[in-house]
Order: structure tokens, then C-alpha cells, then sequence
């Protein structure tokens, strides 16, 4: 008999790297392991609403309601099977060819090459959708506090962030890296592991 397949829920921003290279991974993950991922946004913007953050991460934050105001409006029209490749065709766009200058131009390519209407580019610079924004972001972030970022999993009954890890694990070690974490996350009373980051975020 085949064995059931679990569903893991994945929210991310599409600004954020981190959860980029979490996001492939979970990609190789259902490759050798009975997973199925689901994929839905979070907002770092309304995260770090209020709190004291450099300028420069001030502006970065007013920019980064773009990508998902557009992915929620698409979802809305479209349902949830286009979060995935919306997703993917930003985030190649903003991590694997470095292009996080200008999230209109990006956003704009993304919407024709998922078949998208061209009309979905409204949404970024619209507070229309930040209701939506906030009630998806808060489904996902609520279970796990907010002293965290993203990537952030539910997944066999619990919800962690993470994990923060580069490069992107792929094949076996993939899923020996998703069965170590669902096992530490499952563990009553577990709340953290952590070393300082010593490389930047590897795509390949």
C-alpha cells in the first residue's frame, strides 16, 4: 500500500532568500519523501510593522508589498494553484539572476510568463489587498509568534520557522534534512537550534 501523503504548508515572502532556497528545498523534499507542499505568503512588511529598522530597510519594506499584494490578487482570481509558479517565476527573477531593483519590472515578467493578465500588476501598488495580505500572513505566522521570519512550515500537526540553510539540499540529503527537522519540531517543548550564519545565501 502506498503511503499517505502529508501536506506541508509553506509561507514565504518573495523578497526573502532564505525562504527561496527553503522553498527549493521542499521542492527536492517531495521528490524522495511522501510530501506535498503547499505554498502561501506571508508579508515581512506587516512582520517589522513598527518596529525600528534602518532606512534603507524602511524603503525595502514599502517595496516589498508589491510582490504580494499581486500573488494574493492572483490567487483570488485564479485560486491557489498559481501561487507556486508566480512564485517561482519572481523569485528566479530576484534571487537566481539578482535582479531585486525594481519589483515592478519583475512582477510585470512574471504575470506573462505564468499567462497572467496584465491588469494583476495593479494590485502592487494597491491597499485593496492588504486585508487579504494580513489575514494569510497571520494564518501562517500566528502559530509560531512573530520573533520570527520566514520561511515558516505546518506540517504533521506543528509549525516552525525555518529552516535557514544554504546551499539548497538536494535528493536524499533533502529529505534526510526534512526528517531531522519534523522530528526536532515535533519534540514537546523544543523551541530553538541555531549557529551564526558564516556564508550568504547559495541559489545554485
Amino acid at each position: 500500500m502506498a503511503d499517505s501523503v502529508e501536506i506541508a504548508d509553506f509561507w514565504f515572502d518573495p523578497i526573502c532568500p532564505w525562504a527561496w532556497i527553503a522553498s527549493r528545498w521542499m521542492l527536492e523534499v517531495e521528490q524522495v519523501r511522501p510530501v506535498k507542499t503547499r505554498f502561501h505568503v506571508m508579508s515581512l512588511a506587516v512582520l517589522n510593522d513598527g518596529r525600528e529598522m534602518p532606512e534603507k530597510y524602511v524603503d525595502l519594506m514599502k517595496r516589498a508589498w508589491q510582490p504580494v499584494r499581486v500573488v494574493i490578487a492572483a490567487s483570488h482570481r485564479h485560486g491557489d494553484e498559481i501561487v507556486l509558479p508566480l512564485y517561482n517565476a519572481i523569485g528566479t527573477r530576484i534571487h537566481d539572476q539578482g535582479r531585486g531593483d525594481d519589483y515592478l519590472e519583475i512582477i510585470a515578467e512574471a504575470l506573462v510568463e505564468c499567462g497572467l493578465e496584465a491588469d494583476l500588476i495593479d494590485a502592487a501598488q494597491s491597499t485593496d489587498w492588504d486585508e487579504a495580505v494580513n489575514a494569510k500572513h497571520h494564518e501562517g505566522m500566528d502559530p509560531v509568534g512573530m520573533d520570527v521570519g520566514t520561511p515558516v512550515i505546518h506540517v504533521a500537526g506543528t509549525a516552525f520557522f525555518g529552516p535557514v540553510v544554504s546551499p539548497i539540499p538536494r535528493g536524499e540529503a533533502a529529505g534526510k534534512l526534512f526528517d531531522g527537522v519534523l522530528l526536532c519540531a515535533q519534540t514537546d517543548g523544543f523551541f530553538e537550534l541555531k549557529r551564526t550564519r558564516t556564508r550568504s545565501p547559495i541559489f545554485d
